[in-house]
């Protein structure tokens, strides 16, 4: 959904600063935060590598760690850095790397061929082998090759390839992943570009600060946000959606209250409700059937007559006052209330919805109406006239396309905030009244003040005289403030009175921003300087479509078969231009 962002929210300038004399209270009321610049990130295919790298540098110099140990350790800990210091300090290093299957054997060589003796015992083929063909991991189990092909074969076709345990018994180590590389790579080279891609997702797929973008097709893009993950953050695609449920920008409605709304939306539960409503089945056929006149024996098209009050079968035979042979004077009180319980909430499902529709259709129509408006603004800048700013007249259409979009989304919070579905025994009948009238107060304050906003930027103003254009600019700035304050208003009651005084509180809503939906900056690709021995291994290779997604990665793959597979150059593409993954950092940023 559209939401119009403007670079200066300051709604009074310095060309007519003298005709707003009167709205300089507003304007030091209003104090907007200071800039932080954007906290959300776009990861693109060419800054993931450096986005994932920026991460693993952080642990592999501060535990000194080989690189596939700190990836180890941060796919354990989702990629949160901040989580892995705290268990690092509560528990320590060896609780750290036990918890994640790391195992740091810094006396021998791992991951290479046994030569310390001409032949080796394989406890899962319980033979005896060379023992160039035996490896041996940092958790110290050896077994052949094959075997350990096999079962990293299995693994990787299994999509536990990020996490592959050592297959001896009750062995929580994870196993090197360049040796996986090598060893996969000599038999089945597609599977292990499968296993470098996996790796290099992991960061996406298994941090919960990142996310892939829902946009449709996929952009490619993923988005990383670096304080709450309860926002709602816009694409550099344009897409705009909660991060939380990747559905669109919801706010001030939970997760939970908006999968459910547009379930119910979406099904024919309240077709369903309407029948029960005015229509009663046969006792012949079981087929609905509606009531077209005033008598009291109705018939189905298959014949069959009943009594439109008790649905029981009677003959024909009737008068105006009875049925012969039938009696249902009797009053039956679970069928009466079971009928008034799905009246009452079919009315109330189609008050909110009714509204809530009202509302959208009204963002999408002055949506179309934004190009009138900006032809009027253009007309008025061409014309000689003492007014030469009119950005007031886009402030005030960016704040009005907000404010529809939250009162749109205030109306299912309302359904379920009020109702019994979720909140049947948080509040009393009393509190419930009480907590509906005040949200419903600030709902209709904003509803009237949005409005007025709406009329006055839809005046011709580009016709009329300047005197008449500052009356409108002023109404406009004056409404603007208003209306924002209100926004805040409805948000901090939501927060704090309605959601924050509940026992059991699971619904998180994305803040109100002033500015409208954070647009999310691109990562940069800048490459640490800093060169060290520990990251001269072999980074994964390629990111490419893993099955879950259609994702546009595509990397080259090498051709440096004189090389062992976990010393080949791995060369990634980059818009036609090629980066050995194995040189230096240095030589990398050179290059």
């Amino acid at each position: 959904m559209e939401d119009c962002s403007s670079s200066d929210e300051d709604y009074y300038y310095s060309s007519d600063r003298d005709s707003l004399d009167g709205l300089e209270n507003e304007d030091s009321d209003l104090q907007w935060p200071p800039s932080k610049g954007p906290t959300t990130k776009v990861i693109t295919k060419e800054s993931l590598l450096a986005a994932q790298r920026e991460d693993l540098r952080r642990v592999m110099d501060m535990l000194s760690l080989r690189e596939h140990h700190a990836r180890t350790l941060l796919i354990h800990y989702r990629w949160d850095v901040e989580k892995l210091l705290v268990v690092l300090v509560e528990k320590g290093k060896a609780d750290l790397f036990s918890e994640a299957g790391v195992s740091v054997v810094e006396s021998e060589d791992t991951g290479t061929p046994v030569s310390s003796s001409s032949t080796a015992m394989c406890d899962i083929r319980i033979e005896e082998l060379p023992s160039d063909k035996m490896t041996k991991m940092d958790c110290g189990h050896t077994f052949c090759n094959d075997c350990w092909t096999e079962h990293f074969v299995v693994k990787i076709n299994e999509g536990q390839s990020r996490r592959i345990r050592c297959v001896a018994h009750k062995c929580i180590a994870i196993c090197d992943e360049a040796v996986v590389r090598n060893l996969v790579g000599k038999k089945h080279p597609d599977l292990a570009e499968k296993f470098d891609r996996f790796l290099l997702e992991s960061y996406i797929e298994d941090n919960r600060m990142v996310k892939w973008c829902p946009s449709t097709p996929h952009c490619g893009n993923a988005i990383r946000v670096e304080d709450d993950e309860f926002c709602e953050v816009e694409c550099s695609c344009g897409v705009q959606f909660c991060f939380s449920c990747l559905s669109e920008a919801h706010s001030p409605c939970s997760c939970m209250m908006w999968g459910l709304w547009t379930k119910k939306c979406r099904d024919e539960s309240e077709t369903v409700n309407w029948i029960t409503i005015h229509t009663k089945p046969c006792p012949k056929c079981h087929k609905p059937v509606e009531k077209n006149g005033g008598c009291n024996l109705v018939s189905c098209i298959c014949g069959q007559a009943f009594c439109w009050l008790c649905g029981g079968a009677t003959g024909r035979d009737h008068t105006w006052s009875r049925i012969a042979g039938h009696s249902c004077g009797r009053y039956k009180e679970d069928r009466e209330k079971k009928t008034e319980r799905a009246k009452r909430d079919l009315y109330r499902y189609m008050h909110y919805h009714n509204r809530y529709k009202a509302r959208k259709d009204s963002f999408k129509l002055e949506s179309k109406l934004k190009e009138t408006i900006l032809e009027k603004v253009s007309i008025s800048e061409e014309r000689e006239s003492r007014l030469r700013d009119f950005t007031w007249v886009t402030n005030g259409i960016c704040r009005l396309f907000r404010s529809r979009r939250v009162l749109s989304y205030s109306y299912p919070f309302a359904f379920y905030m009020f109702g019994e579905e979720l909140f049947k025994d948080e509040m009393t009948n009393e509190e419930r009244e009480i907590k509906q009238h005040l949200f419903e107060d600030q709902q209709q304050q904003l509803e009237a003040n949005v409005e007025k906003l709406s009329k006055f930027l839809e005046e011709p103003f580009d016709e009329y005289a300047d005197d008449k254009v500052m009356e409108i600019r002023m109404q406009v700035i004056n409404l603007s403030v208003i209306i924002d304050t209100l926004c805040k208003k409805m948000y901090e009651c939501i927060e704090n009175d309605l959601l924050g005084s509940l026992q059991c509180n699971t619904h998180n809503i994305a803040p109100y921003k002033s500015k409208g939906i954070e647009k999310a900056s691109e990562l940069a690709v800048c490459w640490n300087n800093k060169a060290s021995s520990a990251t001269d291994k072999c980074l994964p290779s390629d990111c490419g479509t893993s099955g879950k997604r259609d994702r546009p990665f595509s990397f080259a793959s090498s051709d440096d078969s004189d090389c062992p597979p976990e010393k080949q150059p791995k060369k990634e593409s980059y818009g036609g231009g090629f980066f050995d993954l194995n040189l230096p950092a240095e030589v990398l940023d050179r290059n």
